[in-house]
């Protein structure tokens, strides 16, 4: 291989992309990608579901164009609560609050292996969960009862026991927002957020549950479009070298794969180009950019990231590092992909089976109606 081949090959491992529709396969241009290695996964949302049946021609046909011993990513936010991309007929999920109130490591392990057994059979192999942010600001308008608990010690209790349930299913879980988003007053889909905590306390509450999902193993941490003016004063949490590679590599000593939250977000994309962000990312030293929506911005990704790698051998040893991390992650976790998937009607034999209901009926008791999804700007 080329030493360009080998460039493109390594910036596709850094690009999650999603689309628009609920095709029964993949729409051209990201089987076209996929094809060429030009991106590493797809992210699909509530908007490309219409039916299981659907679905799962779309899973199986986004497998089938990935090129190379890899199997692409086939990611979700299957989170439970009100978050959740693919409903009936799958088992219902409480929202994580429940799960963080019973305070039953096991118990929590249980539902994840439910949540995580049915989309797996969807075809998903990534799922962006579990909330790693503390609840500590009631008025916060995106995370609330998306999180485990108001106690960073339940926090991360709860989802070790997250942890557990998705790796027993085989799909790979991923922590977020890093630093911690359970704070803030803003919701970084629309503005970016600003935290004036010192250190004492994010060291205290917001990244407690960090420290320890660290030490548990997790495979994959996604970014928070959020500012913390105490860490760095210049840029958000997802384009900073002093919290990415200061706090979450070097201090904490995480090993696995950093992902951005979505870079659509208006925190972000109000503020920097797609070019921007990627310098910057190539900087703080990102690992996969998540660029949900519009193929032209996952192609400017593309081509940015390619010529960066061209202008520099520093820069090309930034991405073959992180490309190497998100190999080394596939081969490890995902050594069962592809897998054949069952016709739609044996899925009903999983997707909801009375088993699954009962795991997850009890933390349903006494818990409000579920209302909107705070991240419905994604979905």
């Amino acid at each position: 291989m080329s030493e360009e081949a080998q460039l493109r090959a390594d910036v596709g491992q850094m690009l999650i992309v999603g689309f628009d529709g609920a095709p029964t396969q993949a729409p051209a241009p990201i089987q076209q990608a996929l094809n060429r290695g030009e991106v590493g996964g797809v992210i699909l949302f509530r908007r490309n579901v219409d039916t299981i049946a659907q679905l799962v021609s779309l899973t199986t046909d986004l497998h089938r164009q990935a090129q190379g011993d890899l199997p692409p990513w086939v990611a979700v936010d299957q989170e439970g609560g009100r978050v959740i991309r693919v409903r009936e007929p799958l088992t219902p999920i409480p929202p994580m609050r429940a799960l963080g109130q019973a305070a039953d490591q096991r118990a929590v392990a249980r539902v994840s292996e439910v949540l995580a057994t049915e989309i797996s059979v969807l075809g998903f192999n990534l799922n962006f969960a579990p909330v790693l942010d503390v609840d500590t600001n009631p008025d916060n308008p995106v995370i609330g009862d998306r999180a485990f608990s108001s106690d960073p010690e339940r926090v991360a209790r709860a989802a070790a026991g997250f942890m557990v349930g998705h790796h027993t299913a085989g799909v790979v879980p991923c922590g977020k927002h890093f630093p911690g988003h359970g704070d803030t007053l803003q919701d970084s889909h629309l503005t970016l957020p600003r935290l004036m905590h010192d250190e004492e306390r994010l060291r205290a509450v917001e990244l407690f549950p960090f420290k320890r999902a660290v030490g548990a193993g997790i495979p994959m941490i996604m970014t928070a479009h959020i500012e913390l003016p105490v860490l760095d004063a210049f840029h958000p949490a997802t384009f900073s070298p002093r919290i990415l590679q200061g706090l979450l590599r070097e201090e904490l000593g995480f090993e696995g794969v950093i992902i951005t939250d979505c870079l659509e977000m208006k925190a972000v994309s109000e503020r920097y180009t797609i070019e921007e962000m990627v310098d910057l990312g190539l900087d703080a030293g990102l690992d996969i950019f998540l660029i949900s929506h519009t193929e032209a911005k996952w192609r400017a990704a593309f081509e940015r990231l390619v010529a960066r790698g061209k202008e520099s051998a520093e820069v090309r040893e930034k991405i073959a590092a992180s490309a190497a991390r998100v190999r080394t992650l596939k081969r490890d976790l995902l050594g069962h992909w592809p897998r054949p998937f069952e016709a739609p009607g044996d899925l009903m034999d999983i997707l909801g089976c009375e088993e699954h209901r009962q795991t997850t009926a009890p933390f349903f008791a006494g818990t409000p109606e579920l209302g909107q999804d705070p991240t419905e700007l994604d979905a």
